[in-house]
């Protein structure tokens, strides 16, 4: 296993965003400086099981789990692919990001107390913060936040998310005007989860062009 010490993060109180964000970001930076270490990581990852299935792909982003830890937070490695953008939504816990390559819009739009899937007015979802994140930056996201990302091609961020703390998130459709629910892992459809579910060859190829964009070492 790669020689960093993660147990760190084990007694976190997730719920104290100040613990949180010095924890998550100690260890974020110290693996951002460490592009050999982050590979080692992958690579490991790639050819576990029981990580792999854990992996997602889609047609605008990849989602590597570099660890899976039985605290219930994870690490894991994003790459956004070209054309990439998601639609206003929250979390199922909340979590640590550090850019390493690249940049994105990130729009914040408030907590969720006041959103509801089956009744909301997605029109009336108004921005409260639009910020660029690039390489370097760091932020932590508490799991009630609505946001939204618009990533320039192949940005790629280090994730730590906390456990999970409900079994669904919101979903907004701006242009449409819908909302809906999606669940976590242990609710979802089989077919769908068969769909995002990362191939070994899409792996593969998700750190070959990591490595051709020198966001990891040969």
């Amino acid at each position: 296993m790669p020689n960093m010490n993660l147990d760190q993060l084990n007694d976190l109180d997730w719920t104290d965003l100040t613990a949180v964000t010095a924890a998550t970001e100690k260890v974020l930076t110290e693996l951002a400086q460490d592009p050999a270490l982050i590979r080692e990581y992958a690579e490991i990852a790639v050819a576990n099981p029981d990580l792999l299935k854990l992996c997602e792909h889609y047609d605008i982003l990849d989602k590597i789990v570099l660890h899976d830890d039985p605290a219930g937070w994870r690490l894991r490695l994003h790459v956004f692919l070209p054309g990439y953008y998601d639609r206003p939504h929250n979390h199922r816990w909340t979590y640590s990001s550090r850019i390493l390559h690249g940049s994105y819009t990130h729009t914040l739009y408030g907590p969720d107390d006041q959103v509801d899937a089956d009744c909301v007015k997605v029109a009336d979802l108004a921005a409260r913060l639009i910020r660029t994140e690039t390489a370097g930056d760091f932020y932590t996201l508490h799991h009630s936040m609505i946001h939204s990302v618009i990533a320039e091609p192949h940005t790629t961020s280090l994730i730590i998310r906390g456990p999970a703390v409900k079994e669904r998130f919101i979903v907004t459709d701006r242009i449409t005007g819908q909302a809906w629910w999606q669940y976590g892992a242990a609710n979802e459809n089989p077919d769908d989860a068969d769909r995002k579910r990362m191939t070994p060859e899409q792996a593969a190829a998700c750190l070959t062009r990591l490595v051709e964009l020198d966001i990891l070492p040969a």
